[in-house]
């Protein structure tokens, strides 16, 4: 099976070093069809060139070719059997007309909770939707969406043995929809320290919560990437999870990277059916969902309790099972079926 995995313009090379949630999908999906004993082409510019010494990579983008040329027929003749691609592509006009010609499948994972796609963007066989929730599953039923839990990797972010780490740990981009304070009141509701690890993405959000995000318990850490990254979450007894009211979670990458760390989470949710009740169980994790109509101070307390539960699970276990529940190469293999 040839697979082609396409970059798109953007901030973050493929893979990222830190934050870049959809590059690093794409790669685990690289990693995966590979590790599955598929053929893989690394499309598009944005690929580090470094890969080039251990990946085929093909610095071309299919909504740049111009119908007819060498460039289009030579990409036709490559045989693709499937294309992964960011989930804005396969409604791209330019893009689909290059699809068009290779006569391949398309997959994608949706990450975006608002983004509209065209109303023949999928057909559900050829043409893939993946989505991590039943929220989102729900969201975008029209497209026919496949239940999928979304798998992300980076470069050097091999999992160490699990062990029973100390401190409690967050991260994501700091901003409103996030809502780190959450995480943080409850860890100082508990007496714990908690470390926040990802990039300020709202100056102003961080201004109205900065007394508490500054208490003493707090510890900034910054954007982590590779062995830092892996070690900040591998090293904390807790990972928790926290987001705003109206805000939908479309495929968070903390799931995986947590479990497959044996780092059990505690998440704090909403409502029924997102992301966490879809990534978790009672051997990996503990959910408060809390009405979002009660206060931030309930909610933490609420959360605050499923710290604590959280924290009576076993490493190993939750480790042995991250490992499979997010798996590369079980992640590819399910893109790579056609549904009955």
């Amino acid at each position: 099976m040839l697979v082609g995995v396409c970059d798109f313009p953007g901030s973050y090379a493929f893979p990222p070093a830190g934050y870049g949630g959809i590059e690093r999908w794409l790669w685990a999906v690289a990693v995966g069809a590979r590790a599955a004993g598929a053929d893989v082409h690394l499309l598009g510019p944005g690929w580090l060139t470094d890969l080039e010494h251990d990946w085929v990579r093909k610095p071309v983008r299919l909504e740049d070719l111009t119908p007819g040329t060498l460039a289009e027929r030579e990409l036709r003749d490559s045989g693709y059997d499937l294309l992964v691609v960011g989930h804005e592509y396969p409604s791209l006009p330019a893009w689909t007309r290059t699809w068009s010609e290779l006569d391949c499948d398309v997959a994608t994972f949706q990450h975006s909770p608002v983004f509209q796609h065209s109303p023949t963007a999928f057909d559900g066989r050829r043409s893939r939707l993946y989505c991590y929730s039943p929220e989102m599953t729900e969201r975008y039923a029209e497209h026919q969406p496949i239940p999928e839990l979304a798998v992300h990797l980076g470069l050097d972010e091999e999992e160490p043995p699990a062990v029973a780490g100390t401190d409690l740990v967050w991260l994501g981009r700091i901003d409103e929809d996030k809502a780190p304070h959450i995480a943080v009141r409850a860890a100082q509701i508990l007496g714990r320290r908690i470390r926040i690890v990802g990039p300020v993405f709202d100056e102003t959000y961080v201004r109205r919560h900065e007394r508490l995000l500054t208490a003493d318990h707090v510890k900034w850490v910054g954007e982590l990437g590779g062995p830092a990254k892996t070690a900040a979450i591998a090293e904390a007894s807790v990972f928790v999870y926290t987001y705003a009211r109206p805000y939908v979670e479309a495929g968070a990458a903390v799931f995986g990277e947590s479990l497959r760390v044996g780092t059990p989470m505690a998440a704090l949710t909403w409502r029924e059916g997102t992301c966490a009740d879809a990534a978790l169980c009672d051997e990996t994790g503990a959910v408060a969902v809390v009405n979002p109509e009660e206060d931030d101070e309930t909610a933490a307390r609420r959360l605050a309790d499923a710290i604590e539960q959280a924290e009576s699970l076993e490493h190993r276990r939750v480790q042995a099972v991250g490992m499979q529940r997010f798996a590369p190469v079980r992640h590819f293999q399910g893109m790579a079926t056609r549904p009955c």
